[in-house]
């Protein structure tokens, strides 16, 4: 996993239209860290997450700048500005098995051994390792769930952004797959930013809470 970084946020605006939905958001989050975007579904958030990624629908307008370590990432490509994304479809690649779909996050320069070695692994670690030559189609929405976040860990990411990624979930496949995501937030020290619009999802250690429309900050 590479190293620790400083996620932060200067200036952000992002308007539809001459809507505004987010105006001068200056944000910063720390390694490990947990911020949470609350706001009704239609309000924003994803497009709020996926123009951090660089990803701006022709109807919105975003400016400010997104920098890790002080390194600008604004003008720079999705692939290296090395930010992580779970959503709330795991999005798993229908053509390949499980292993081929976490292999797929590995940089290419990585040996086909060493590759295998680092999947498994990671299927290990969730007691899934039996599932690597599965058909995604055949696993169960918990355990498609867990096999999008270990495909998002294995991109070595240094930034964390989930769009409702419980939401599709049952109450107890939902309860234990945010323990597990949180799990990783913290072993890997991913400054990490949620968008829901459910209470419940809401860690217990998050730094801070804020609501669309109006962007007011509450402490958790």
């Amino acid at each position: 996993m590479n190293k620790k970084g400083i996620l932060q946020l200067q200036s952000i605006s992002l308007y539809f239209g001459r809507e505004p939905i987010i105006q001068g958001l200056n944000l910063t989050i720390l390694p490990g860290e947990i911020v949470v975007l609350m706001g009704p579904s239609g309000c924003g958030k994803s497009t709020f997450l996926s123009a951090l990624c660089g990803i701006v629908p022709d109807q919105f307008q975003f400016s400010g700048k997104v920098l890790l370590d002080q390194q600008d990432l604004t003008c720079l490509p999705l692939a290296r500005r090395k930010i992580g994304m779970l959503f709330q479809d795991d999005l798993l690649f229908p053509h390949m098995s499980v292993k081929g779909n976490l292999a797929f996050a590995l940089p290419q320069e990585i040996n086909r051994r060493e590759r295998h070695n680092q999947v498994i692994a990671l299927l290990a670690e969730v007691g899934m390792e039996a599932l690597a030559g599965r058909d995604p189609a055949t696993l169960s929405g918990g355990q498609r769930a867990r096999i999008s976040l270990l495909r998002t860990l294995l991109a070595q990411p240094r930034v964390l952004l989930l769009d409702e990624p419980f939401s599709k979930l049952d109450q107890v496949t939902r309860s234990q797959f945010r323990q597990l995501v949180w799990s990783y937030t913290e072993r890997y020290q991913l400054p990490t930013l949620l968008v829901t619009h459910d209470i419940a999802d809401i860690p217990d250690h998050c730094s801070q809470v804020l609501q669309l429309p109006y962007m007011e900050s509450t402490s958790c």
